[in-house]
């Protein structure tokens, strides 16, 4: 149960990153008429006929430049971890070790020479 759990959040997590832009439209469209009224930089203007947009478009950058910030900083994290990882050391315990002996039968092979390509008999 709590396998699936953590793997339903980890999809709804990847989709979220994935569909950010998505997720903003959708806002966008369900909150148009609060947003015309209240949170557009044109609402003094309505000659503009700007709806919204403006607050549309700045929130997408944000979510642009929010990504391409996590984006930066996962390849400095992954920059890190390559150049100032410690070496792996690798210890082996004789204790845990034992010889398995082999046994040294020999398989014999058949003396028998028949050869396994013969051509084709005529006659």
């Amino acid at each position: 149960m709590l396998k699936r759990v953590i793997a339903l959040l980890l999809i709804v997590t990847m989709v979220g990153a994935n569909f950010s832009r998505f997720f903003i439209y959708a806002g966008f469209e369900l909150n148009k008429k609060y947003i015309i009224a209240n949170l557009c930089e044109n609402r003094n203007r309505p000659w503009l006929h700007c709806n919204g947009r403006c607050y549309f478009m700045k929130k997408i950058k944000q979510a642009e430049q929010k990504e391409k910030s996590t984006e930066n900083e996962a390849q400095k994290n992954l920059f890190q971890e390559a150049f100032y990882t410690k070496p792996a050391v690798i210890k082996f315990h004789t204790q845990l070790l034992q010889v398995i002996p082999v046994p040294n039968d020999r398989v014999t092979l058949p003396q028998v020479y028949i050869p396994v390509f013969q051509p084709p008999q005529l006659g």
